[in-house]
């Protein structure tokens, strides 16, 4: 109960700050009655919106045909942080550049940004692109990885991540990504977990996964995620039991007839002993591996790169941060995670975060979905 209050009051204040941003900075765009009139329009408008993302679309996936319309007011809602960014940036750089030329400030009047339209004009761009344009542009990316012991020289692993079945992500949309990926003709492909995200889709893209398997020479290979857990993760395994997706929960396997061996392990869901679960989780999935043997591992939270780094495997595939879904120059724009995008090297060992090929929020920016191949070559 008291842990139920605290997280109430944290998302409580979030929320009145999140909404103090977005209508404050609305002064320096409107003055009088239409200041007012567009604060209480616009407030009351995020309060229901954000009510019925958070509630319908994203707890319960109950948006019954209306993702376009929900896409909308995610991106409306956007608009206006991005906006509101925006015109923040505008008010300081006008306040220094008075501070330097020493522009005596007019006291008796609120002065309004010039040009105030361009600014959620701007927003509205940037969020829209974002919302219809960069999150369907898929990407391929391409890797060399040296692997020791290795007896397939050139041996190409596909990976896909966080796919997030659901309002914004449908199984059609699901065996589209996994015809351009098989088009691509690499040995396997690795799922690195969040796929099964959706109760109502979740049996269908079971078989969808199965009817793939052959498009791929040595297969499917799947690791759990955190949001399996979320949609029920028993019925989730018993379906991909009747595939021949072969999933890994904390144990490895060899690739029939190949050197090498896939190792997987499962999604530590007791936050307060994440690191305690990540270390037990691995040394179950190693137990049987043989020494020095060529391995991959597949786990969806990157913070495995360093625990498979201290156990000399050659390739850790993770995803579950999308990347940040925002980001510049190649950069993530919010790297809240140790390791948020991209390749890491630690030793001989390397480590890559995938930005995700779906999201439970329907926009990227400078972020967009990919596809990551992996070319291990022999050393």
């Amino acid at each position: 109960m008291i842990g139920l209050t605290w997280l109430t009051l944290i998302v409580i204040t979030f929320l009145a700050v999140l909404f103090f941003f977005l209508i404050w900075p609305m002064r320096y765009l409107l003055t009088g009655g239409k200041l007012l009139y567009a604060r209480l329009t616009v407030l009351a408008f995020d309060i229901i919106a954000i009510a019925w993302f958070m509630f319908r679309a994203i707890r319960y996936h109950q948006v019954s045909g209306n993702a376009v319309l929900l896409e909308l007011i995610v991106a409306f809602i956007l608009a206006q942080l991005i906006g509101s960014v925006f015109v923040m940036l505008a008010v300081l750089v006008r306040c220094l550049w008075r501070r330097m030329m020493a522009v005596p400030v007019d006291e008796s009047r609120r002065r309004l940004l010039s040009k105030a339209a361009v600014y959620p004009a701007a927003a509205a761009g940037l969020s829209l692109y974002g919302s219809f344009v960069e999150r369907d542009s898929l990407v391929e990316r391409s890797y060399d990885i040296p692997v020791h012991r290795l007896a397939e020289d050139g041996y190409r692993i596909a990976q896909l991540s966080d796919i997030h079945l659901g309002a914004f992500f449908s199984v059609q949309d699901l065996e589209t990504l996994l015809q351009h990926t098989a088009a691509a003709k690499p040995n396997l492909l690795a799922i690195t977990g969040d796929l099964f995200d959706d109760n109502a889709q979740n049996h269908q893209a079971a078989r969808l996964l199965e009817r793939y398997v052959d498009a791929f020479p040595d297969g499917i290979w799947y690791c759990l995620g955190n949001h399996e857990h979320f949609r029920g993760v028993t019925a989730i395994l018993e379906d991909l039991s009747h595939t021949r997706v072969q999933v890994l929960v904390n144990e490895c396997r060899q690739i029939p007839g190949r050197s090498i061996f896939l190792t997987g392990v499962d999604y530590p869901m007791d936050r307060p002993h994440f690191a305690d679960l990540s270390k037990e989780y691995m040394e179950e999935a190693l137990e049987k591996l043989p020494a020095g043997a060529p391995t991959v591992l597949l786990a969806h939270h990157p913070d495995f790169i360093d625990l498979a780094a201290e156990r000399a495997i050659a390739l850790t595939l993770s995803g579950h941060t999308h990347g940040g879904q925002f980001g510049i120059l190649g950069l993530p724009l919010f790297p809240v995670f140790k390791y948020t995008r991209g390749m890491v090297q630690k030793g001989e060992s390397y480590g890559y975060v995938h930005c995700g090929n779906g999201s439970w929020f329907p926009c990227r920016i400078g972020c967009p979905p990919e596809i990551a191949y992996f070319n291990l070559r022999a050393v």
